[in-house]
């Protein structure tokens, strides 16, 4: 039997799954196929030059994919490069990236980032993968590219640290302990210099802080290690001078690298990284540091001269802080932050945590949609190896609301960095439980189908629609997003319209892609109808919604809407049951861990047996009124809206942390 590629070249057109997706693929372009799981489906792209060098831009053809289509291609820049150059040393040594000329041409751009490490022919550059569900064909390619470069792990081999957040009313910032801040007095006054240690420990004895995570940059410092620095010879730290790609260079100079070209950065020689790091690391988990925030992770690939090039020094530095990681920090406490490239992707093989967005901006009124739009994008690519950081933002600030619910709804630890004092309570408690935990979705947050090839930040008529998974539903983000975005002239962010309209646009049960194989997972004879309940967070309204069917929404700029969708499952063929969760959460069917339905019997009422987090009001669809409801088997009231088939019912706050609630509801 012949098996078909699904992907070919030929007479210069690049066809996957027989749609043309290139036009004009020159000669020197070699497709080989991928080996073993997914043999069809994907293929390496390779080229050859004339000439060795250490940079070269290779003419991939022109694009001709129609959007909208129901075949999906993904296409993944490959840091690692076969034994197939042209010097075998050579391998592993250069980045290739993606880019669009004025000719509406795609270009392949391959470089090592070291004018000594050079080559005439790749084959592996860009990885290419077909398939009919969007997210699930980059999964795909991402773990294809795992398997081929064996230098990184996909995102679902790896270990969240369990990070909380809590809350509390801020009498704390008001009134401290007073034995305990005479007992921190004694401390200081035997003390000449009282360090780090005693700062942690107050802020964890004093304030109620669980973790503190210290912030530092790749390269130790903003500008590195000083050379020859007393006491710290055996970094053998010399000055590095950062020579930019010229793809970054024309996309967005930068007066602080501007700075480091003339004046230099002290890097630590890459064989003396896991020492650096360890001593850095085991001081700080001395002092009860919990992890680090390791920051300007890209100056690394500016400073491969003389170490191999970019991607050897970043792959030397990556796994020498991973290794530090895992030695001083077991929660596996680090927070990739930020600036990141494919280099570091590729070379990361426990970090779990990855910055995906530009800072918050709370005084620039044009950064705010963009950020939520730009994150949800960025998600397609890096939530397959990391979960993706959101990254802070302040609870009392006019679009609070507006980043809070991209964040629930986005499967990432929440931050705030409010000043102490100012703070919304009202809001927080939409985010965090009274025990510090958060009502974290299933995975990273990402456009759905209809938004992937829309442009909601500029185009002036599409709303951004984010979905994501609990263990028992699913929800949906929908956000006005429009009137500011990234200008290409004047290099930064701005507001290109300065009123955006107001936009209309639908939701529907599929919109959450993963919600059929959601129900099926739950066991044998799970099967869904594609009838789904859906519950709006801010407006509280309830719809039945049948298979296919739609719900209509509008919003103005900075305005969204939470839709919490739950599959209606069958109860012993007396009534339809969905469980919403906690109703005034942000993400409510985060509460819901755990929903079985009984059959009645001669003995016993048909019910469903729920295991809840948290407190609050809790609130499900029952198309018929419950006979009795029961919380860790003690009856307890509810109210039952018939029009809607509403059930509520309070939750009080439980005395143990991280408590589960057993809630039958018999019908």
């Amino acid at each position: 039997m012949t098996v078909t590629p699904k992907i070919t070249v030929a007479d210069g057109r690049l066809v996957a799954h027989g749609r043309t997706v290139l036009t004009g693929v020159p000669d020197n372009i070699v497709l080989t196929h991928a080996s073993g799981a997914g043999l069809v489906d994907g293929a390496f792209v390779g080229a050859t030059a004339d000439d060795a060098k250490s940079m070269h831009v290779f003419t991939f053809g022109t694009l001709s994919v129609v959007t909208g289509a129901h075949d999906f291609v993904h296409l993944v820049e490959v840091t690692r490069e076969s034994p197939h150059l042209r010097n075998f040393q050579d391998a592993h040594r250069f980045r290739a990236a993606l880019q669009g000329n004025d000719r509406d041409e795609l270009e392949i751009t391959l470089e090592s980032g070291d004018k000594a490490v050079q080559t005439a022919q790749a084959a592996n550059m860009v990885y290419v993968h077909a398939g009919t569900n969007p997210f699930d064909t980059i999964t795909q390619a991402v773990k294809v590219v795992e398997r081929h470069m064996q230098t990184f792990h996909h995102r679902d081999k790896k270990k969240f640290a369990s990070r909380l957040t809590g809350i509390k009313e801020n009498a704390k910032f008001q009134k401290k302990n007073q034995q305990a801040k005479d007992e921190n007095q004694s401390e200081k006054e035997n003390q000449s210099a009282p360090g780090l240690k005693l700062l942690v420990e107050e802020a964890k004895r004093e304030h109620g802080v669980k973790y503190v995570y210290v912030w530092h940059a790749m390269a130790g410092y903003w500008g590195g290690v000083k050379p020859a620095a007393e006491g710290m010879e055996h970094y053998e730290s010399a000055l590095a001078y950062p020579v930019q790609s010229p793809g970054v260079m024309g996309n967005q100079p930068d007066i602080v690298m501007d700075s480091l070209s003339v004046l230099g950065l002290g890097l630590v020689h890459p064989r003396k990284a896991l020492s650096f790091y360890d001593e850095l690391h085991s001081y700080l988990a001395s002092c009860g540091v919990d992890g680090v925030k390791v920051d300007v992770q890209n100056i690394i690939e500016t400073l491969g001269a003389g170490h191999g090039g970019r991607v050897s020094l970043t792959r030397a530095y990556h796994h020498a802080l991973e290794a530090s990681v895992a030695r001083n920090f077991p929660d596996n406490g680090c927070i990739s932050c930020m600036c990141h490239n494919t280099d570091m992707l590729y070379s990361a093989r426990q970090t779990a945590v990855v910055r995906a967005s530009d800072d918050f901006y709370p005084r620039d009124p044009a950064s705010h949609t963009i950020h939520i739009s730009s994150v949800a994008y960025n998600t397609l690519f890096l939530g397959e190896f990391m979960q993706p950081d959101w990254d802070m933002f302040h609870s009392l600030h006019p679009a609070a609301e507006y980043h809070g619910a991209a964040r629930a709804i986005g499967g990432c630890p929440i931050y705030v960095s409010d000043k102490p004092g100012n703070h919304n309570f009202e809001l927080l408690k939409k985010l965090v439980l009274p025990d510090g935990s958060v009502l974290r979705a299933q995975l990273p947050g990402r456009p759905t189908r209809d938004c992937l090839f829309a442009d909601p930040a500029r185009d002036g008529a599409s709303l951004l629609k984010i979905w994501n998974v609990n263990k028992c539903n699913g929800v949906v983000g929908v956000f006005n997003c429009q009137g500011a975005g990234w200008c290409r002239v004047t290099k930064k962010t701005r507001v290109h319209d300065a009123a955006p309209g107001t936009l209309t646009g639908t939701v529907r049960a599929d919109d959450v892609d993963a919600l059929a194989g959601l129900v099926a997972g739950g066991g044998p004879g799970n099967t869904w109808t594609g009838e789904a309940v859906v519950y709006a967070h801010r407006s509280g309204e309830l719809v039945r919604l049948p298979r296919g069917a739609t719900l209509p929404v509008t919003l103005k700029v900075l305005e969204f809407e939470l839709f919490h969708v739950c599959p209606v499952t069958d109860v012993g063929g007396v009534a339809a049951f969905a469980p919403i969760g906690l109703l005034d959460m942000f993400n409510s069917g985060g509460a819901v861990e755990q929903c079985e339905a009984r059959d009645g019997g001669a003995e016993a009422a048909a019910a469903v047996v729920l295991r809840i987090r948290g407190c609050g009001r809790f609130g499900a669809y029952c198309s018929r009124r419950p006979a009795r409801c029961t919380l860790d088997a003690a009856e307890v009231e509810f109210t039952y809206d018939a029009d809607t088939g509403l059930v509520v019912l309070h939750i009080p706050v439980p005395e143990q942390e991280f408590y589960r609630w057993t809630l039958e509801i018999q019908v």
